[in-house]
């Protein structure tokens, strides 16, 4: 008799495993304003765009205008792609595009992508390692091509980072779709079924659900169990225009912002900041509690800071208790003090917002600690830059302007007390 288990065959499930190599892509327009004064920059200077991510590593372009090979004599303009980041043997592929301005699509394109690699992707051995070409473009050439148009050059980069991981998940994978609860809640309120609550706004009619709008905003929570009777089921908005009301209903519904240009308009065409669809939108936001809605206004209004218009991107934010962005402007203005004083809209800060003066000083006293532990160029040298007589009178009365109004504590840097 055959013991037992003596002929049992022993059952082995096969293992496996998968390595995939691919590319995890990312892409950045660099936009080169005011070409013609770039030049003479000298060779082997760059004007770099902002640091970008691609495969976990920072990346920026570099443009040389007159060129990087001393050889050259400035004969040809360069282009590189720079690791901004630290990383070693990072490999990658890259694309480098050159924007045909004139609307017929003939850019000038070097590429990695989409054709065979004798020796593979590129290797980038450590941070400041870069691939690209001394000689991408004749400057005669360029400045006569329709690739420039006002003044203005326009770069895309595309950069595809190789990484190689082991992966099981993929052999058995089951989809699972982005969420799609903003779409369901968007067709809601475009459908208007089931809504039981009427605005209006301007004589525009905008139906709504009580439910949605009170578990968004606490404002609308207080109106619509605390205070509104029953049988109210119009609400009328007198401080509001159309458009604002249906951008602000859009974010409830959608939690995204509404698509429409006026919304990203600079406030140049206009007559000041707060008649821009962003500020009118943030002051929305603020009414009815809604944070995130305020930030992405204050990102886009973040954008619009300049020399002529952060005085009053600065009173709209402290109006409105738009802390990211009014602690943007009070850092731009104390690190361009003397040409913001200068401005118009500085004296309309003086007349409307005088504490907000405050505020500012002791932002250019943070600044003045940050550059003295830094060694940069202080704020104060901004007024006192030249070093004449008249500089420094000069320098003297736009800073008592700016303390003008506030206790005798702010005194100037470098002033000792009587």
């Amino acid at each position: 008799m055959n013991s037992p288990g003596r002929n049992r065959s022993i059952l082995v499930l096969p293992t496996s495993s998968r390595s995939v190599t691919e590319t995890v892509n990312g892409s950045h327009n660099f936009v080169i304003k005011g070409y013609s004064l770039a030049k003479g920059i000298g060779v082997g200077k760059h004007i770099a765009s902002e640091n970008f991510t691609v495969g976990g590593f920072q990346w920026a372009i570099y443009f040389y205008p007159d060129g990087k090979n001393p050889e050259d004599n400035s004969t040809y303009v360069s282009v590189f792609i720079a690791l901004a980041s630290e990383g070693t043997d990072v490999r990658a592929l890259f694309e480098l595009t050159l924007v045909d301005q004139s609307g017929n699509g003939k850019h000038k394109v070097h590429s990695h992508f989409d054709r065979s690699l004798e020796s593979g992707p590129y290797t980038l051995k450590y941070r400041g390692s870069m691939w690209g070409y001394k000689r991408f473009f004749k400057r005669a050439q360029l400045e006569a091509s329709t690739f420039l148009k006002d003044d203005c050059l326009k770069i895309n980069c595309t950069v595809g980072v190789v990484v190689s991981s082991i992966d099981c998940s993929k052999l058995n994978k089951v989809h699972v779709p982005e969420s799609d609860i903003g779409s369901h809640f968007g067709m809601l309120l475009e459908n208007e079924e089931g809504s039981d609550i009427t605005f209006s706004v301007s004589g525009e009619k905008f139906h709504a659900h009580k439910l949605v709008l009170a578990a968004r905003s606490t404002k609308f929570e207080t109106e619509f169990f605390n205070k509104m009777e029953e049988d109210d089921h119009e609400v009328v908005i007198t401080d509001m225009e159309p458009k604002v009301f249906r951008a602000l209903l859009h974010f409830i519904y959608k939690d995204t912002l509404i698509e429409d240009e006026e919304l990203f308009m600079s406030y140049s065409s206009l007559s000041s900041v707060s008649d821009t669809f962003a500020a009118k939108l943030l002051a929305a936001a603020e009414k009815y509690g809604l944070p995130r809605l305020k930030l992405l206004c204050e990102s886009i209004l973040c954008k619009d800071i300049s020399i002529s218009s952060v005085a009053c991107i600065l009173a709209l934010a402290d109006q409105y208790h738009a802390t990211e962005l009014k602690s943007i402007c009070l850092k731009f203005a104390a690190e361009n003090l003397v040409a913001v004083m200068q401005s118009d809209s500085f004296e309309y800060l003086k007349e409307n917002c005088p504490l907000l003066q405050s505020e500012l000083l002791k932002t250019v006293a943070g600044c003045e600690d940050e550059f003295s532990g830094e060694g940069k160029c202080s704020v104060w040298a901004q007024f006192s830059d030249g070093c004449d007589t008249n500089g420094v009178e000069r320098s003297q009365n736009l800073w008592v302007q700016l303390s003008d109004g506030v206790n005798n504590n702010n005194r100037s840097p470098g002033e000792e007390a009587s």
